[in-house]
């Protein structure tokens, strides 16, 4: 039996009121918890959508219930859906909505969640619709509906279409705040274990940068910059060899020694070993003061031998 229509005005201001208290939810909270159980609830108070869930991917590749109202927490646990089998994991798989309209004549729907005895004794519709971002199914929002009712299914479908919007938005943000945390908190330990070291951050060695290459070679200065280890810097001409060996110089337990930087490429071949290794008075002609190779003027600090 189907109930007589309600009156447009009424329609209007019960649709208008869902959206605008939705709207509401998503402006006060990012958590997604409360704000899509509430938005399943105004959806059931108002509209007579019920048993309303939200069901997303889970690490293993099937789907879950994650959100609901209305559902008992056992009916929850059951909703447990393979993509391409029953209703639920036909639409997470195409992407397309589904709207069965008595579930008792469809073999695809399944009843997996809630029992068809704890559903209302007459026609009952079930509608399915797919949660996409970017080309991406993240999930489905489906909800029980019963199918003599004073609503056109058109008009639900209208709303449910701006609910499930509203839903992906709402995932989206979670997700990036949780990846900013993420980027956050790795920066924050990473700062915290750099200050118990009481190793200059890269910023202070005058190498400003973001790209994963960059951040991968400060890490690698990182790791060598506590060892008396020979380091090999490689790279074309004018990439910033000498700013690495200052930093590296910099985070080092060296950094309060001297660091002498030797231009090889402008020291003549057989004033090589002088150079490096200095020389005594008297040591040939016209050695007539002693003098500190590089080697000793590094002494205890670092020595980059660039143009090698």
């Amino acid at each position: 039996m189907t109930s007589p229509a309600l009156p447009a005005e009424q329609l209007q201001n019960e649709e208008m009121l869902v959206i605008r208290e939705s709207a509401r939810l998503v402006g006060k909270s990012l958590e997604p918890e409360p704000v899509i159980r509430e938005m399943l609830h105004l959806v059931s108070e108002f509209l007579g959508l019920n048993r309303g869930r939200v069901v997303l991917r889970q690490p293993d590749g099937d789907y879950a219930i994650r959100y609901a109202y209305g559902l008992t927490a056992t009916e929850i646990k059951r909703g447990v859906y393979h993509p391409g089998v029953g209703v639920t994991g036909r639409a997470l798989q195409s992407g397309e909505p589904v709207i069965v309209q008595d579930i008792d004549n469809d073999p695809h729907y399944l009843a997996r969640a809630v029992d068809r005895s704890h559903l209302p004794n007459e026609t009952v519709s079930f509608i399915a619709l797919p949660l996409r971002s970017d080309g991406e199914v993240l999930g489905l929002l489906g909800v029980h509906r019963i199918r003599g009712r004073a609503r056109a299914l058109t008009d639900d479908l209208r709303i449910l279409e701006i609910i499930a919007t509203l839903i992906t938005q709402i995932l989206k943000l979670n997700d990036r705040v949780a990846e900013q945390t993420a980027r956050l908190e790795h920066e924050n330990r990473e700062l915290k274990w750099a200050l118990e070291r009481g190793t200059p951050q890269p910023a202070t060695l005058g190498i400003v940068g973001e790209s994963p290459a960059l951040r991968h070679a400060l890490r690698q200065i990182e790791q060598v910059s506590s060892t008396d280890v020979t380091v090999l810097l490689l790279g074309e001409s004018g990439t910033g060899k000498e700013l690495f060996a200052r930093a590296l110089h910099l985070s080092s337990p060296r950094r309060d020694q001297p660091f002498v930087k030797v231009n090889c490429g402008a020291i003549p071949e057989n004033l090589f070993e002088s150079e490096l290794f200095g020389y005594e008075k008297g040591a040939f002609t016209g050695a007539v003061t002693a003098r500190a190779g590089y080697f000793e003027q590094a002494n205890g600090g670092t020595l980059f031998l660039d143009e090698i």
